[in-house]
């Protein structure tokens, strides 16, 4: 006998978890089909801590790939394949090794009688907005409709993660060239300038003296500075790895001026993106606020939707929950309100994404906008007091000459 962790639905719609014994995992789910309960889950207790977070750090898989092997299994199954030998088609042709690793796991858990959803869970790599939509498609019997709408929501989110990287490139190019420009000035050109000016004994101005005793540190130290930012950069990294970290971290990305506005609408984007998808599916609104929390990747939002789920659960409404977190501009709870009093919070979601996605862009744009000529302007301020620093002393020389 092996302890298993039970997800279920009662007749009600309420959540439960709890932890059973049973010789399998089908015995285990047969028991509670026969008891007339909604089963989500049936996982061994050690793999059903790893997948709810409390065992290590979720893998990644190459989502572009992921969302072509689905629209290639969608239209498998469509075309009336039976689902063992779609993926039995796939699992040998992906051109990603690691992913093609997983989906045949995959497809040997399914010949060994696992349910689909289950088995994807198991490898715990696959987004949990996946997973579950896989579930809501086997319990609904409409698996490549579920499949279709994941698939979109897929497309608009990578759409809109590659919009925001293409619009940042430009600027973080040209803080790297002008930073390179300063380290070069500082540590070859100014040292060279100054061997001259001891060599010629020459009385330097005050803004002189400074940057020569600037430039010969920096050089005597560019390397052990080097290293120093290197281990520093690492330490952080280490330390930003634990939740109460990340929790930090996300604060101060919200306390932020301009660019905290920005995070958080862009956090509200992907919640009501993902939680809208969920609902469409059919997943049930606590279990789907569960699963959201687990797809935005930020531990703030997380303990806010795990807050919220508990208020749901208790028979509060979700704009109401998500009031009492503090997180959810007023606008998104006032548009959520609405869907909810008109029984359509799923299309409501959806333009609640389609809103905050646009305003992120455009809100970025703007600073972006901002950010090229303010870098540009310290740049040509500090090219210039070097010269000038530089020069001086040069000028002086030559009127003592004359």
């Amino acid at each position: 006998m092996a302890d298993f962790l039970l997800r279920y639905a009662d007749p009600r719609g309420q959540m439960h978890e709890q932890v059973a014994e049973a010789a399998t995992e089908r015995e285990a789910r047969e028991r509670l089909v026969q008891q007339g309960y909604l089963v989500y889950s049936v996982k061994p207790k050690d793999l059903g801590a790893r997948l709810s977070g409390r065992g290590g750090r979720r893998k990644s898989i190459n989502l572009e790939k992921f969302l072509i092997f689905n629209q290639q299994f969608v239209t498998l199954v469509r075309a009336g394949l039976p689902i063992l030998k779609g993926l039995d088609l796939l699992a040998d042709r992906l051109t990603d090794p690691k992913l093609g690793r997983y989906i045949q796991a995959v497809r040997n858990d399914v010949k060994t009688g696992s349910a689909l959803s289950d088995a994807f869970a198991k490898q715990n790599v696959f987004p949990p907005i996946y997973v579950t939509s896989v579930l809501a498609g086997e319990k609904s019997g409409a698996l490549t409709e579920v499949l279709d709408r994941y698939i979109t929501y897929q497309k608009l989110t990578l759409a809109v993660r590659k919009k925001l990287l293409v619009s940042l490139l430009y600027p973080v190019v040209l803080i790297v060239l002008v930073i390179a420009l300063i380290v070069f000035l500082v540590t070859y050109v100014v040292p060279s300038f100054a061997a001259l000016y001891n060599s010629m004994e020459a009385k330097l101005p005050f803004a002189t003296q400074i940057l020569i005793a600037v430039g010969t540190t920096a050089r005597s130290y560019v390397l052990a500075g080097a290293g120093a930012l290197l281990v520093g950069a690492a330490l952080v990294y280490l330390w930003s790895r634990r939740e109460s970290s990340q929790e930090t971290l996300d604060r101060v990305k919200m306390g932020t001026p301009l660019l905290g506005e920005i995070w958080i609408k862009y956090q509200v984007a992907q919640l009501a993106r993902v939680l809208g998808t969920l609902l469409i599916g059919g997943i049930p609104l606590v279990q789907a606020l569960e699963t959201t929390g687990r797809s935005l990747g930020t531990v703030l939002m997380k303990k806010a939707l795990d807050k919220a789920s508990g208020l749901v659960r208790e028979g509060r409404t979700l704009s109401a929950s998500l009031t009492t977190t503090g997180l959810i501009p007023a606008l998104a709870i006032d548009m959520m309100e609405v869907g909810e009093s008109t029984g359509a919070l799923p299309q409501m979601l959806s333009s609640v994404a389609d809103f905050y996605e646009e305003d992120v862009s455009t809100r970025m744009t703007a600073l972006l906008s901002l950010i090229e000529p303010a870098i540009m302007i310290f740049m040509g301020v500090f090219v210039a007091f070097v010269l000038v620093a530089l020069y001086l002393p040069i000028f002086s020389l030559a009127d003592t000459i004359r």
